[in-house]
């Protein structure tokens, strides 16, 4: 069967250090014992797509080495197609996550073999052919473009953060944005998003997200209560549920405003589920759990 969804995006080796802090600028601090898993904003993405329900197809650029086979093997076991994915001479993208002990965050990426992913025909026409389309930042922007251009609905998730051309815009149905992204983007009001996309999600961390469309009010959706463990694939946990949402609910090429209300509810529920487990890809939940924990939240 046709894929529901198509992530164009990257994959990555995660090697995650757990320190009590993350080190400023110039200071040096010991970390605990260093995992190693897979991730990568585009690979989080598709397996939450896929965990969540959607037939989800990825297009990605995969080193013919260890680290390939590592991402092969999670992506294909969560139910992701990967008949789109491609083998580079280039090592597999490598991203060094610092945790610290209140879960936050900070990440560098090498992006090795996602740095030359492009489009065969074969994946332009599965893009052309899929209900939802999203995309992030972490591989080649003209890649990025000839997918928005391709799709029948483009989802971007602007991350990270950089400066998009009109050109790609033009082809954005919903472009999702943390807050600094947003600014980014838009300068500090983030209504102005709406001068370049039709619709628009700001996510707010904790807070939840903020729906942005065009002649409508905004929408503040607020986020799910936890304790945090590790934020590491959160906003991937987010997108890749919203896209599998979206997918589900939507029986036009118009997204309504109230699919796009219950997708942000169940992408958030999501995302406040995976904080509570550590890693990238491991900490993605399956639908059954999704589904209960928004009864719990929403029902």
């Amino acid at each position: 069967m046709k894929p529901e969804v198509v992530v164009v995006g990257s994959a990555n080796v995660d090697l995650v250090l757990p320190v009590q802090r993350i080190p400023r600028p110039g200071e040096t601090v010991l970390a605990g014992v260093m995992t190693r898993g897979p991730g990568g904003k585009g690979a989080n993405q598709a397996v939450a797509s896929a965990r969540a329900g959607a037939r989800t197809a990825m297009v990605v650029s995969l080193g013919a080495d260890d680290g390939g086979a590592l991402l092969r093997d999670a992506l294909g076991s969560s139910g992701v197609d990967l008949t789109l994915a491609s083998s580079s001479d280039a090592p597999t993208g490598t991203a060094i996550i610092t945790v610290d002990e209140s879960g936050e965050n900070s990440i560098v990426v090498a992006p090795g073999a996602n740095g030359e992913l492009t489009l065969s025909d074969q994946a332009i026409a599965a893009v052309g052919e899929a209900k939802i389309v999203l995309s992030q930042l972490e591989i080649p922007f003209a890649t990025v473009q000839q997918a928005a251009a391709a799709s029948s609905y483009f989802i971007l998730n602007a991350a990270p953060a950089a400066e998009l051309a009109d050109e790609l815009l033009a082809h954005v149905d919903l472009l999702v944005v943390n807050e600094s992204e947003a600014e980014a983007i838009a300068g500090s009001d983030r209504s102005a998003l709406l001068k370049k996309v039709p619709a628009a999600l700001v996510t707010l961390g904790a807070a939840g997200a903020v729906i942005l469309t065009r002649g409508d009010d905004e929408i503040v959706v607020p986020g799910v209560p936890v304790e945090v463990v590790d934020t590491t694939a959160a906003g991937d946990t987010f997108c890749g549920v919203l896209a599998a949402a979206l997918a589900a609910s939507s029986t036009t090429d118009a997204v309504t405003g109230r699919d796009l209300t219950n997708a942000v509810r169940r992408a958030n529920v999501a995302a406040s589920l995976s904080v509570q487990a550590a890693g990238a890809i491991p900490s993605v939940p399956h639908g059954d759990a999704i589904d209960a924990r928004y009864a719990e939240v929403y029902l």
